[in-house]
């Protein structure tokens, strides 16, 4: 297929994040008191704030998050660039790819520099929709500040929320199993692959062609 644009997500998409997450919200649930199996559950590609909002009141978010933040920076170490994002980001031409992301702008651009992965010109964050994934808010955000149709963008992701997301901004979706098992996102995009190695992206004056060595669908 071919496309005007990409929008990818960060977090277990374009650097492996997961063990830093993991560790984050694991300290965090044992100095509150909280399930921290039941938080993993339904936290990832969600927005930070969402998800403290099912297991604490309101008035408590923000300290949790200034909390969580002190062992976030301290993880920058554990974060890498996932196989093939490096290659991928430095061909692409800066006006046909974003990233949208249910963390902050500070957060993510830390975790992209500490993996030497490229900050994009165009970063929708958490802050600047005031819906996060599985909303399509942020994509259609981004597609719109690169100034294409959303239905002429892919979306890239790796999870369940942000896929949905991808959906309902109504473009293309491309699921890349780097945080989950692939069974875990068929039928949530148009393809699933297993990193981005799986797929190429030819560029030309009218945009980018992609075609992916799809992962079989499990019956």
């Amino acid at each position: 297929m071919k496309y005007d644009a990409i929008l990818f997500d960060i977090d277990g998409t374009l650097v492996d994040s997961t063990p830093a997450v993991e560790k984050v919200w694991r300290t965090w649930a044992a100095s509150a008191g909280v399930d921290a199996d039941a938080i993993m559950a339904v936290s990832h590609g969600r927005r930070t704030r969402d998800t403290l909002a099912e297991f604490i009141p309101e008035e408590d978010i923000d300290q949790a998050l200034a909390d969580m933040r002190v062992v976030e920076l301290a993880e920058l170490h554990s974060v890498t660039a996932l196989p093939g994002v490096r290659n991928l980001l430095t061909t692409l031409p800066p006006e046909r790819w974003a990233a949208v992301t249910s963390g902050d702008r500070e957060l993510m651009v830390a975790r992209l520099e500490a993996s030497e992965v490229p900050v994009p010109e165009i970063l929708i964050d958490a802050d600047d929709v005031a819906t996060g994934k599985p909303d399509p808010e942020g994509y259609l955000l981004a597609a719109a500040r690169l100034g294409f149709e959303p239905s002429r963008c892919l979306v890239v992701e790796d999870a369940p929320a942000g896929l949905k997301a991808g959906r309902a901004a109504g473009g293309g979706v491309l699921a890349v199993a780097t945080s989950h098992p692939a069974r875990e996102l068929a039928g949530l995009g148009d393809a699933v692959v297993d990193t981005l190695l799986d797929v190429d992206f030819a560029i030309d004056d009218d945009g980018i062609t992609v075609t992916s060595s799809e992962q079989p669908r499990p019956s």
